[in-house]
């Protein structure tokens, strides 16, 4: 199933200008997956296709075809990502045409010659070129690598101008795939061409036959004149007046013919010179594009430039190449120190990082720029939370106020990570908890509060990408493709391998140091003495209260969470996550404390006022408004302990239980036992007030005006004294169902008891009953008995 891949784009050609069938590299990315997916090439609307070799995916060779436009794109279309773009442009130069009268400085060599340099690591001067095909058949090239025919041929070479030349390694390389009868006729060129050469000497001996007979005749005369004239005479033997003619004439010439010689001597230096700037003008020129493309920040056309002058030129002995390309080596010094200072400035995207760190890595920079960023960008940050520690304590939040922007670069600088977090893990969890703040918030909350929040958020902001830099570095990723080629993956991955505890120490050593600010910050006593001095320095009495360290528990664990999702291993994050349950036991002890401290502080803001807006069923104390007298109360104390008891503690062991705490059996039992005694003091003391009154007025009343049960007329009714009793009892119950109906049943089984008692004592202090008075004392103990029904318990009846 195939997959769409992004279109092409070039992002460098060399050279960017030249005459048409300039041959040329173009560069970039996606530019296909193999030849046959490279079906369109144009430069300056021109197609090129025909020409183009596809090397790779960032890389073309082509030549440049005679384009109407001066100057256009470079555009790419492949199969797989259709058509593409180009960030560069080529310059179209014009050839300039040479008349037959026109005069020349250069000396066109029309023989068929082609560079047959095929490694150009070698040691080869640039103007060597060979002669082309020796065996005069067609060339065919074949697929067996280099590396094998130097492994097959060991101490040999290919090259027919070569002292170790071997025969059988040029025919593999150059004839692998040509027919026999092919060779066969090779081998017959290779014969005519011997013969040719040894028949053009023959031949050229034998025309001239005559005239070394001749000559030889001459010399033998010479020789016997010589012998025959034996004496010297005064001017010298005739050799001697041969030697002095020949060398006058000698002399003579070389005045008629000095400055023309001088002339063409200078006018052959002037061609060759041209000749060379010409050829070989990139060299030349390249100092200077090197510094133009610098400041224009064209750091992968410097590169691409460097690359093919290095190929060339690495290795080579012509002085004059040797001193250009050394100026061209300390160009590309200063911009390895230039990129490298680039790379370890702070603040910094990870993007710039990796661009950087690609750049020295093509240039060949000395050293591990990675590891370089790496260490000075966990410097940064701790350094950065060392600041902004010292920061808070002194209160110079103006003086950050601008700095704080650039922390952010890649976010925005108007919410905080730690804001978005928090505000996305609220959603996920349906909500949660609400510090008190204004738009502004931190600032307007406490310092400690504001600290930690920053904190989290320099290290939310800045460890994901340090961590992303590091697993980019360990899988090779950082690197181009020159920097596949030329092996620094693979030194790479050795170098983390080797440093992979190194940076291990590193994210501990960030973790820890955003560990100890923060419990220097809230929680000073888990330090030493010596940390305090580097990681504290808070005023004293500067407690939080519980909602503002919930709110700091909750930034805390967002941050842990988003680190967490990195996967960052979790023994770096367990100092986190103790810290994290330090700062939950002591927001509960803070919060217990507190809350321990309002509950007694709860009697000096009682009112007893309470709105009339429930009834007595919702458990929530109801009475009608106003102050209330003394066993009102009670009564609502009463209540209280009645609903904590009920209630209260039970959901709150409800919840520990869920929430996994301990020992919620025996903090239950306590609190309740605790309960239950206060509530039986304040009941035997609202019983006592309410029952005193109507027993204590049981004897008066039953022997008001001289009443005698021996002496007393018929029963017409229930006297006074019981309707009395009655009627208080009945105010009672209605001053507890106003509190809590709940209570009614227990206040008034407890009343009615010593009602009970007080009548049964008063019945037994009589001596004797008449009739009468023994109906009477019945009709009354049964009104009494059937009016408080309810209430009677087996005591009481």
């Amino acid at each position: 199933m195939s997959r769409t891949r992004q279109p092409p784009l070039v992002t460098g050609i060399s050279p960017n200008e030249g005459i048409p069938w300039t041959k040329v590299t173009i560069r970039g990315e996606n530019l296909g997956t193999g030849p046959a997916d490279l079906i369109g090439l144009s430069i300056c609307g021109h197609n090129c296709l025909l020409t183009a070799q596809w090397m790779s995916a960032s890389k073309i060779v082509c030549r440049v075809g005679p384009a109407k436009d001066d100057k256009g794109e470079i555009i790419v279309t492949t199969r797989s990502g259709g058509n593409g773009t180009s960030t560069v442009s080529f310059k179209l130069l014009k050839t300039e045409k040479i008349g037959i009268l026109d005069q020349s400085a250069v000396w066109v060599d029309e023989m068929n010659y082609y560079d047959m340099r095929t490694d150009k690591n070698k040691s080869i001067s640039p103007l060597s070129l060979r002669p082309a095909n020796p065996l005069g058949i067609e060339i065919d090239k074949g697929k067996v690598p280099q590396v094998d025919l130097e492994s097959m041929f060991p101490g040999m070479s290919g090259d027919i101008t070569s002292e170790n030349f071997s025969a059988t390694w040029y025919l593999i390389e150059n004839h692998s795939a040509t027919s026999f009868d092919q060779l066969r006729v090779a081998a017959n060129n290779l014969r005519k061409q011997a013969n040719k050469k040894n028949e053009g000497s023959l031949a050229y001996v034998k025309g001239g036959l005559s005239t070394f007979f001749e000559a030889q005749d001459a010399l033998a005369a010479i020789h016997q004149k010589l012998e025959v004239d034996g004496t010297e005479k005064v001017g010298g033997s005739m050799t001697q007046k041969l030697e002095n003619i020949l060398n006058r004439a000698s002399d003579t010439a070389d005045t008629l013919f000095q400055e023309v010689l001088g002339r063409k001597d200078k006018a052959d230096s002037t061609r060759n010179a041209l000749n060379v700037l010409q050829r070989f003008k990139f060299l030349f020129n390249l100092p200077l594009n090197i510094e133009r493309n610098i400041q224009k920040g064209d750091y992968d056309v410097v590169i691409n430039d460097y690359e093919k002058a290095k190929s060339l030129f690495g290795n080579t002995e012509v002085q004059v190449f040797k001193k250009v390309y050394a100026e061209v080596e300390t160009r590309i010094g200063a911009l390895r120190s230039l990129l490298l200072d680039k790379l370890l400035e702070t603040p910094s995207t990870l993007h710039d990082q990796k661009r950087y760190i690609r750049y020295l890595s093509d240039l060949h920079a000395p050293g591990d720029p990675a590891w370089q960023c790496i260490v000075a960008q966990h410097r940064w940050i701790l350094q950065l939370m060392q600041t902004w520690k010292d920061n808070y304590i002194q209160g110079q939040k103006g003086k950050w106020g601008t700095h704080s922007t650039t922390l952010d670069a890649e976010g925005d600088h108007r919410t905080s990570a730690v804001g978005r977090l928090a505000q996305a893990d609220r959603l996920n969890r349906g909500g949660g908890f609400q510090a008190p703040r204004g738009e502004s918030w931190p600032f307007q909350g406490p310092q400690q509060v504001a600290f930690v929040e920053k904190l989290t958020d320099v290290v939310i902001n800045q460890l994901p990408n340090f961590w992303k830099l590091w697993i980019s570095y360990v899988n090779g990723s950082l690197f181009s493709e020159t920097g596949e080629k030329s092996g620094q993956v693979e030194k790479s991955k050795k170098n983390a391998r080797q440093r992979q505890n190194d940076f291990k120490k590193m994210i501990e050593e960030v973790t820890h140091r955003l560990v100890k600010l923060v419990r220097g910050a809230l929680l000073p006593s888990s330090l030493t003495e010596a940390e305090l001095r580097l990681y504290g320095g808070w005023e004293a009495g500067s407690e939080l209260t519980g909602p503002w360290l919930t709110q700091v528990i909750h930034t805390v664990r967002v941050s842990h969470e988003a680190l967490a999702a990195l996967e960052i291993p979790n023994d770096l994050l367990q100092v986190i996550q103790d810290l994290l349950l330090d700062l939950r036991v002591h927001c509960l002890l803070v919060t217990l404390q507190q809350t321990a401290e309002d509950i007694k502080r709860l009697a000096e803001k009682e009112d007893w006022v309470v709105d009339n807006e429930a009834g007595p069923d919702t458990g929530i104390l109801s009475i009608t408004a106003g102050p209330f007298v003394q066993e009102q109360r009670l009564l609502l104390i009463l209540s209280n302990c009645s609903y904590l008891e009920k209630h209260t503690f039970l959901n709150l062991a409800e919840h520990l239980e869920r929430h996994g705490f301990l020992g919620t059996e025996k903090i239950t039992r306590v609190s309740m036992d605790l309960v239950r005694a206060l509530d039986q003091r304040l009941f035997e003391s609202y019983v006592e007030r309410k029952a005193d009154p109507i027993v204590g007025s049981l004897e008066p009343g039953m022997y008001a005006g001289y009443f005698d049960w021996r002496d007393c007329s018929p029963p017409t009714g229930v006297r006074n004294y019981l309707k009395e009793a009655l009627v208080n009892i009945i105010t009672v119950h209605a001053e507890v169902f106003a509190v809590s109906k709940e209570l009614v049943p227990r206040v008034l089984s407890c009343i009615v008891e010593s009602v009970a008692e007080e009548m049964s004592r008063l019945m037994q202090c009589v001596s004797s009953f008449s009739r009468n008075g023994a109906l009477q004392a019945r009709l009354e103990i049964c009104v009494l008995r059937d009016a408080l029904q309810l209430y009677l318990t087996t005591e009481s009846k």
